[in-house]
């Protein structure tokens, strides 16, 4: 862990270090999962069988390449009643949260006359990928797939690999409770190219979504353009602004509830009272031996972890904006007003009892967010991702009249003499 102070000679640089340091895949990566696709889109299923016998250990001929509805249902009712309970709340306040993001058509005639508009509609098919085996996550599936129900997916594909045959039952409990169409017993690059080119009994989709290791993630970034995608996730991140006023335990918490998840998180702490800056390096250093998960927490915190030290508040919100990260909690009496003061951030989490993992779980918007700086220009998932938007227009001949000579202007400056003349021959008809 890195401790900065802004009045301290070479805080700049050392701060942009920090903004710039790279965390995400390499070009070996890139190189593997570029065979692994050619495989996948020449080979069809027979190239996605022969991956997953080598890196999941199982033959689908055996193993199954589908997991049933029947199943997926049969899990969910398996359920001990408090678990299933806490699944129901985090898919009702998901949903909820999501229908509000429903797109409106537009349809309005404009002073000339011309009509003008734009229709939403689903694409016909998503594919989402969820981690499997035991670190399998079914928040981010609640996260992904309900988005798509709610914009009007018809057909939602999920793939999830099954280490040696291994199922994680409660991921099939909430593709049940999602409304899941298809789930496939694959994963890794293989699964990305099938959902994108197609594999045998796997039909090809529109968008594919969803989080996964860094050869997922390249393998979203190079079927890109074959589909759509929601992102190119990268290793998580927190920022969080605190003063002093708050238990130096929560904050010690909420900086490890990101370092837990990768060797390759990123928790940051800003703060304007130093004293309080040292209680909280001091509480994650006894709140890490009592983690079931503190091996990476410690590697995570002591690689990328960082505490600054600024003057105000209010001072460190152009450094916050510089990071742009994917979680930023404001610990403060007033938030909003330095909420006011920020660009950019994947989620906002307002105030000392608005900790991150809520937003994880329950709180209903969209915990699939914008990694590695790309807050600056990207956003969460939403069920725009699973939407296009298709524009409209129609002129009536005194429209075409009022609009055609301008056109046909533009068209001959531009040396496009058929466009010119598309118009211009309407133009004479209507004279």
């Amino acid at each position: 862990m890195i401790r900065l102070d802004t009045q301290e000679p070479g805080f700049a640089a050392a701060f942009d270090e920090l903004v710039d340091a790279r965390r995400e895949s390499d070009a070996d990566v890139a190189r593997d999962v570029q065979v692994i696709l050619r495989a996948v889109r020449d080979d069809g299923e027979a190239a996605v069988a022969a991956f997953t016998r080598q890196f999941d250990g199982h033959d689908l001929a055996e193993t199954g390449w589908r997991i049933e509805p029947a199943d997926c249902r049969a899990a969910y009712e398996a359920l001990e009643p408090e678990l299933r309970a806490a699944l129901d709340l985090a898919a009702a306040r998901i949903r909820a949260y999501h229908e509000k993001q429903k797109p409106t058509d537009t349809d309005y005639v404009d002073a000339q006359g011309v009509r003008l508009g734009a229709r939403w509609t689903a694409v016909d098919a998503a594919g989402i990928y969820v981690p499997g085996g035991r670190a399998a996550y079914p928040s981010s599936l609640l996260m992904n797939a309900i988005p798509a129900k709610v914009a009007g997916v018809e057909r939602l594909v999920m793939v999830t690999p099954t280490p040696k045959g291994e199922i994680n039952h409660l991921v099939l409990a909430a593709a049940h409770l999602a409304g899941v169409d298809e789930v496939w017993r694959v994963g890794g690059a293989q699964a990305v190219g099938a959902l994108a080119y197609g594999a045998g009994r796997i039909q090809r989709v529109d968008v594919v979504t969803g989080p996964g290791n860094a050869w997922v993630a390249e393998a979203k970034r190079q079927v890109y353009g074959m589909v759509g995608i929601d992102m190119v996730a990268g290793p998580s991140e927190i920022v969080v602004v605190a003063d002093g006023r708050n238990d130096p335990d929560w904050i010690a918490a909420d900086l490890l509830s990101q370092a837990e998840h990768d060797t390759v998180t990123q928790s940051i702490l800003f703060t304007d009272d130093a004293d309080f800056a040292t209680r909280v390096a001091e509480a994650v250093d006894r709140q890490i031996p009592e983690l079931a998960t503190a091996s990476v927490a410690r590697t995570a915190w002591d690689a990328n972890g960082a505490i600054i030290v600024v003057d105000s508040l209010e001072a460190a919100m152009p450094l916050v904006d510089r990071l742009a990260p994917e979680h930023l909690e404001l610990a403060v009496d007033d938030p909003q007003a330095l909420f006011d003061r920020l660009r950019h951030a994947g989620s906002v989490f307002l105030g000392r009892h608005t900790p991150e993992a809520i937003g994880d779980y329950v709180a209903g918007p969209n915990h699939v967010l914008p990694t590695g700086r790309r807050a600056r220009f990207a956003s969460g998932l939403s069920v725009l991702d699973f939407m296009k938007r298709t524009s409209f227009l129609g002129l009536t001949e005194t429209a075409l009249n009022e609009l055609g000579p301008a056109t046909v202007a533009l068209a001959h400056a531009e040396g496009l003499p058929a466009h010119a003349k598309s118009v211009a021959l309407r133009l004479r008809l209507n004279r």
